[in-house]
């Protein structure tokens, strides 16, 4: 553990204290259970879409980006198109989650380039690693410094090389737990501030990443966020706790807490996806059997708002079929026809009441 000096874990931090052990088997306990659960939804791509995007949105209001359900499904990454510059920033979120996620399973590590071209995803730009002086964090309310990260562009440079060392160690006999390390982690990448923007992002877009890595998770579905939203002003003041105070326990005990609550709330939401895209299926074989394919069962659960030209990429059919497709699923109730501007959007009305807080 030495190798994490001088930031942020001193040589004698005790980490897997008698409450955080506690903590970790029920954490642990909740997430082989979404890992199971996600694995019986036959098409990745429909909880990558609908889930990572949610995550997205929650994970970019923790820094004050805020769009609402509507404005996020309405989205189109593909087109270029959004409501809101909010929603754009929400959906470049999600795509370099994506982006991570698909190094992650082919290469089975990252590399700083992997890190670099995940924040330039997420903020569209190539600014890389800080280079200059002067970036200080300031609590919002009354302008004071509450911390200073490292300021010299080759100790930056050093840390982030740290980090991922560590992003990428095995499970050891004595060493921490994989949940643990992630704590960990996330503690020491926010800490060193490595960008000049979208470090909070980043940072937990490589949460995900890390379970992944390390055959926690199969898919990056988990759903941190929400509860970080949820307990805002304890996520930072735990934090900073660790640096004032050298509290690990408490901070551990949080993301463990977030680990588990979350893992119980995606598991739910996972089983009503699978048992109402089952429950369409059905009916739809029963009453629409010329309609139905699996291609198109996909498409209304992966796009909560679907729409003509959706269907035309996802089906490989032309505009003039998938219209006709979408209005007879309109005309017999399994989608909610919406006009907003010049676009026609198809509502899946279940699925997006499944997925909206």
């Amino acid at each position: 553990m030495t190798a994490l000096q001088p930031l942020p874990l001193p040589v004698d931090a005790v980490l897997e204290t008698p409450a955080v052990l506690r903590q970790l088997a029920r954490a642990h306990r909740r997430l082989a259970e979404l890992k199971g659960t996600a694995g019986t939804i036959p098409n990745e791509t429909i909880l990558i879409d609908t889930l990572a995007l949610q995550e997205a949105k929650d994970s970019s209001e923790i820094e004050n980006i805020i769009t609402t359900e509507d404005e996020l499904f309405q989205g189109d990454a593909a087109a270029a198109h959004f409501p809101t510059l909010a929603t754009k920033e929400v959906h470049s979120y999600a795509s370099a989650l994506k982006l991570g996620f698909e190094r992650v399973r082919r290469q089975r590590f990252l590399r700083l380039d992997d890190v670099l071209a995940i924040q330039g995803t997420l903020l569209e730009s190539k600014t890389g690693l800080r280079t200059l002086p002067g970036t200080v964090l300031k609590n919002q309310q009354t302008g004071a410094v509450i911390y200073a990260p490292p300021q010299d562009a080759d100790e930056i440079a050093r840390l982030v090389g740290n980090f991922l060392e560590y992003f990428h160690r095995e499970d050891e006999p004595d060493g921490p737990d994989p949940l643990v390390r992630m704590a960990v982690l996330h503690h020491q990448f926010e800490s060193i501030h490595p960008f000049y923007d979208g470090n909070g992002r980043t940072g937990r877009i490589l949460n995900l990443l890390h379970l992944v890595l390390h055959g926690l998770l199969d898919l990056p579905v988990l759903y941190l966020s929400r509860y970080i939203v949820r307990h805002k002003a304890e996520y930072y003041e735990k934090l900073q706790a660790v640096r004032d105070q050298g509290a690990w326990e408490a901070w551990v005990l949080y993301i463990l807490r977030a680990v588990e609550e979350t893992s119980r709330q995606t598991i739910g939401q996972v089983q009503g996806i699978r048992d109402l895209m089952q429950a369409t299926k059905q009916r739809l074989r029963r009453e629409q059997p010329k309609l139905y394919s699996q291609d198109l069962l996909n498409n209304l659960f992966r796009h909560p708002y679907t729409k003509i030209e959706f269907v035309e990429r996802d089906l490989g059919v032309t505009r003039q079929t998938a219209t006709k497709y979408l209005a007879e699923l309109s005309a017999a109730g399994y989608v909610r026809k919406v006009k907003l501007g010049r676009t026609n959007f198809y509502v899946n009305e279940p699925l997006y009441k499944l997925l909206s807080p």
